[in-house]
């Protein structure tokens, strides 16, 4: 365990520099036209940060140990072409109709 005066000071200083890095943004730029080569790039940060998170989950699951599921694969591609075609929430149940039906009848 770490001393409690240095969580404290750990905790205080991350809340900072969380702070800092929101107000960039929010309290220098929010009242502000932003130029449109960084409105594009913008546009892709959720694209680019959701298979960042979603990928480890799906190749090395905690669940299985870390090891490779190929079921959580094939849930994984479920996913993402009903994603295609059509809306997130589609998606969602597709992906995970997908996992349970072969959980269930896959063992």
């Amino acid at each position: 365990m770490i001393s409690q005066s240095l969580f404290w000071t750990v905790t205080i200083l991350l809340g900072i520099g969380t702070f800092l890095i929101r107000f960039s943004f929010l309290g220098l730029l929010g009242d502000r036209e932003l130029p449109e080569w960084v409105s594009a790039h913008l546009r892709y940060t959720a694209v680019a940060i959701f298979p960042a998170l979603v990928t480890p989950l799906v190749l090395w699951p905690d669940v299985t140990g870390g090891e490779f599921d190929p079921k959580r694969l094939v849930a994984a591609l479920a996913v993402f072409l009903v994603g295609l075609k059509f809306n997130t929430v589609f998606a969602i149940i597709a992906g995970m109709g997908t996992l349970y039906f072969l959980r269930y009848f896959w063992g």
